[in-house]
């Protein structure tokens, strides 16, 4: 077998504002909802790159695409860290607009996508996000069990199980030491606690072990605030702050008193929605 050279790896982020939802929740102080700021990663070789996350809404994506040409390298794939719509929803348009690449995911995300391009749509995304968003179908091939080749650096899809949705995965770029962790990670954004019944919180504590376990340099975290850096410290944020929602959901408040005290704990993290619907969701 010939030995494909390494070429020295580097990484880009793009950070996405947030969408107004056109719902009719609105927070507590009668402020409109809005949707996370959402973190795009380009992995960028000498002359190829690859995409983790693309966005959602046409605007995000026409952003996303001139990033990339601005980049001067050739997109190979498109990787999806999970299902969740606002992290995939906009992988078709840029195929077209770069046809060569392609899009991988692991299995369990591909089925969580289908989800979403299906009934997700219907009850969520269209209802929230009434235009913005393009056809969305499921283009992701499985992820190759030996990873995506970089210019001879290996990619390798990480899964985790449930944090903020199910079967959700990090890329791990070992030799640079990065790891785009999708929504495993947060930082310095309201953690989305909709889908943590059941367990599913203290699942999401075992999956940031298995993150801190790759000892990475690097962590993008998939809704993060532009201003910080990318520092693993925020594992262990994003690990308190799980601590606290679990402390504070056994004391069974009302959603308005678990609101009040998760956004006093954390008065700097952006985007208080999720803190909301997260609490009408499981206490209301």
């Amino acid at each position: 077998m010939t030995k494909i050279p390494t070429a020295p790896l580097s990484y880009e982020v793009l950070v996405l504002e947030g969408v107004r939802r056109a719902g009719e929740l609105r927070l507590p102080s009668g402020e409109p909802i809005v949707s996370s700021p959402v973190a795009t990663t380009l992995v960028l070789g000498e002359r190829d790159a690859v995409l983790v996350d693309p966005p959602f809404t046409h605007e995000q994506i026409q952003q996303v695409g001139d990033w990339i040409e601005a980049s001067g390298r050739r997109l190979l794939y498109i990787y999806a860290t999970h299902g969740h719509g606002d992290h995939w929803f906009g992988t078709a348009k840029l195929l077209e607009r770069f046809p060569s690449a392609t899009a991988y995911a692991t299995e369990g995300t591909i089925q969580v996508m289908h989800q979403q391009a299906a009934e997700g749509r219907e009850q969520l995304w269209d209802r929230e996000f009434p235009g913005l968003i393009p056809e969305t179908p499921v283009l992701a091939e499985p992820m190759p069990a030996g990873g995506l080749l970089l210019e001879g650096n290996v990619l390798r899809a990480v899964e985790v199980g449930h944090t903020d949705t199910d079967a959700t995965t990090v890329l791990h770029v070992p030799s640079i030491g990065l790891v785009v962790a999708g929504d495993v990670v947060y930082n310095g954004v309201h953690q989305y606690i909709l889908e943590g019944g059941s367990g599913g919180l203290e699942q999401w504590l075992q999956a940031l072990d298995q993150v801190e376990a790759l000892e990475p340099r690097f962590v993008v975290a998939g809704h993060k605030n532009r201003d910080l850096p990318d520092d693993p410290a925020a594992i262990q944020r994003t690990r308190a702050y799980l601590q606290d929602v679990i402390r504070l959901l056994a004391a069974k408040p009302t959603p308005l008193e678990y609101f009040e005290r998760m956004t006093a704990l954390y008065p700097d993290r952006l985007n208080p929605g999720p803190v909301w619907y997260g609490a009408l969701g499981i206490l209301g």
